[in-house]
């Protein structure tokens, strides 16, 4: 199936939690995420490469407002999570969803300073039931074998551990194991406490 930049972009909506305003990712949220993304903290467990200026990040995120693959055959969801009580930005959630409206990839990170506040949770909570609200029967995300506290974070939301697959990332030129989570047929986050 070949997506439409307005599905993409319609499933890309504002979402709200008690502590969080949860929107759409945009090159404008480049200038608040840079200084937090140079913490070597936050590339502990996930593969993505730190920013060198802000300008490439704001760059990255602009081609990232299109919510859609190169070729149109998967959205990609992305919001930015922003503490109500502060402004301060958290944290981001993403998704990859194809063309059997089945999420393929769901992702996350959380700035360093966030951590253990429960944010994570709060937040992939309600982009799992939005997502589920629009339809996606199945979610599959991969966290690196060790990264305790984000595998927590998707028990949480409902997803449950499958399989581990070898050699399915690199971190600081290295290999590593990841670890299948799935969540098919999620519920609401009401549903699942």
């Amino acid at each position: 199936m070949i997506w439409s930049i307005e599905a993409a972009q319609a499933l890309c909506v504002p979402l709200e939690t008690p502590r969080l305003q949860i929107v759409p990712l945009n090159a404008t949220h480049a200038d608040a995420a840079f200084a937090l993304m140079q913490d070597d903290a936050l590339y502990e467990w996930i593969s993505m490469d730190k920013p060198t200026h802000v300008e490439t990040l704001r760059a990255h995120w602009k081609r990232r407002e299109r919510r859609l693959s190169g070729d149109a055959s998967e959205m990609w969801p992305s919001w930015v999570a922003i503490s109500r009580q502060d402004g301060a930005l958290v944290g981001e959630v993403d998704a990859s969803i194809d063309g059997a409206l089945e999420c393929v990839n769901f992702g996350y990170f959380f700035f360093p300073p966030y951590w253990g506040r429960g944010f994570a949770t709060e937040a992939v909570n309600a982009a799992v039931a939005h997502l589920a609200l629009h339809g996606i029967t199945r979610l599959v995300a991969t966290v690196t074998v060790g990264n305790i506290a984000s595998a927590r974070v998707l028990q949480k939301a409902g997803f449950s551990f499958t399989r581990v697959i070898a050699d399915n990332d690199t971190l600081r030129g290295q290999l590593v194991d990841d670890e299948e989570y799935v969540l098919s047929a999620p519920t609401s986050a009401t549903e699942r406490q």
